[in-house]
């Protein structure tokens, strides 16, 4: 027998017993929201944007609660959602490979459920970090085998009032209009902004230049001179890439006079972290992150590693960029150590929470309360300007509008991606606690569209008539009765 057909016979094994579980636990919940049309078009109950890792866990915990009338949208073609196999362009993933990630509190869910039924327990303990690719893999496995319903190649251009309902534009394999009565923003690292890009940067030719999110050619940069921005884990990554595409060289420019090394997250990792943090007043809310965001979060020993086994790749420290000129061929940086010259820049300066930067939003934008808006006072510590940017989010992940009654429907929007961090914690980005951050979000939207339908269960509570006596299970004694204790 191929170890192919071996694979396949335990992953079989997995599925079924999986499902026995499911059956055991009553799961999918029945159905129980009552369905509403619009235009005589049927209304979703919940439209979930991005089926990468947060997307899938979302929907899949919204059917499991019995909330079926639901969808999920992705731009990317089916297998390419999330950043695993497109800008990650790290060899593994960072967290432990014991982590749970969506798994949903369902054992026959987990990563290492899937992968012992490919590979055997000895393979499991030899395994050390997760190949991204191989998380991809089971990422498309945990959408294959829960049948979640995703769409492809569909992208969001626009969100507006309909009445109690939200509307939503479509392009791309599925077009038009369609209504919903929940909003999830499962959009991943970039939330609801877009590239953080230096000031520097502006006017500078693109041919020039990256993002370390962008679709990077890097065989283009063969034998070019490189230089990358900062220290973090993106940074290594793509000057990594770089190197082994045949760069030139490769520079990391980095302002800090040392590299951070302790990921302070991480030493505090705890079930109390996960459920705790959220429910903290908000001084302690910021005073968290803005340690973290102060400390730095260190890249991985094994993609600094990988970047630095190259003998023409520099670790330039204390460098801090005061501008950048674009010349005929290449650019001249002025660092404050002295100029330099490249051919090319790839900046790995993360993600900002900039609503107005992104066009779907350009309805919500305005109204969309932030840290900045009162929620933020100076005795909390210093202002932190993508501190501030953070959305005001409710207990379930919806936004808040600045003035009262100006967009009612942004408590119908869920904002279950990156810039959810400060008011809920890292619960709705990363591996650790996407599942209780699914919990959290589901467990809200069910509440409101219970509450927001309670006549219709009212109603269905008066009309059961379906009795649970058939009239024939005593004898009426009635007679008897009055004949023994007649005076």
């Amino acid at each position: 027998m191929s170890a192919q057909v071996d694979r396949q016979t335990g992953l079989d094994a997995l599925e079924q017993r999986l499902a026995e579980d499911l059956s055991l636990l009553e799961l999918p919940a029945k159905p129980w929201v009552a369905e509403r049309t619009h235009d005589g078009d049927r209304v979703r109950d919940v439209v979930v944007i991005g089926a990468g890792m947060c997307g899938l866990a979302v929907t899949a915990k919204l059917i499991l609660t019995g909330i079926n009338n639901v969808v999920a949208y992705d731009a990317a073609p089916a297998g390419l959602e999330g950043p695993w196999v497109t800008f990650a362009r790290m060899e593994t993933l960072r967290s432990p490979k014991t982590l749970h990630g969506p798994a949903l509190g369902l054992p026959q869910l987990t990563f290492r459920a899937w992968f012992t039924a490919q590979w055997g327990s000895e393979a499991w303990e030899s395994l050390d970090k997760i190949p991204k690719q191989q998380w991809m893999e089971y990422l498309v496995w945990y959408r294959n085998v829960l049948d979640l319903p995703v769409r492809n190649n569909v992208r969001m251009t626009g969100i507006a009032e309909a009445g109690d309902l939200i509307a939503l534009d479509l392009e791309g394999a599925e077009t038009g209009r369609v209504y919903t009565r929940r909003l999830v923003l499962a959009t991943g690292r970039s939330g609801l902004g877009g590239f953080a890009v230096p000031d520097f940067l502006d006017g500078i030719d693109r041919r020039f230049w990256a993002h370390s999110a962008d679709d990077i050619d890097f065989t283009a940069l063969q034998g070019k001179r490189i230089a990358v921005i900062g220290a973090g884990a993106s940074s290594m990554d793509n000057a990594a890439t770089a190197l082994e595409s045949g760069a030139a060289s490769v520079d990391l420019l980095i302002r800090r006079k040392e590299m951070p090394r302790i990921n302070k997250m991480t030493g505090i990792g705890s079930q109390g972290v996960v459920h705790g943090m959220h429910e903290l007043p908000d001084a302690w809310k910021w005073k968290f992150v803005d340690y973290t965001a102060a400390s730095q979060t260190p890249p991985p020993r094994s993609s600094t590693l990988r970047v630095s086994r190259h003998p023409n790749a520099r670790f330039l420290l204390d460098c801090g960029i005061r501008a950048v000129t674009q010349e005929a061929e290449n650019l001249l940086i002025e660092t404050t150590q002295q100029p330099m010259r490249y051919d090319f820049l790839i900046a790995a300066t993360g993600f900002k929470n900039d609503f107005s930067g992104r066009p779907e939003f350009a309805a919500l934008a305005p109204h969309i309360r932030s840290w900045s808006d009162g929620r933020y006072t100076p005795e909390m510590g210093a202002p932190r300007e993508d501190m501030l940017a953070s959305p005001d989010l409710g207990p379930a992940f919806e936004f808040r509008e600045k003035i009262p009654g100006a967009c009612p429907m942004l408590a119908h929007i869920h904002c279950f991606n990156d810039a959810a961090m400060l008011t809920h914690g890292k619960v709705s980005g990363d591996i650790p606690a996407v599942s209780a951050g699914a919990d959290r979000l589901v467990r809200g939207i069910t509440a409101s569209l219970f509450a927001e339908d309670v006549e219709t269960h009212f109603a269905s509570l008066i009309a059961y008539d379906i009795p649970e006596l058939q009239g024939d299970e005593w004898l009426d004694s009635t007679p008897l009765l009055n004949k023994d204790n007649a005076l």
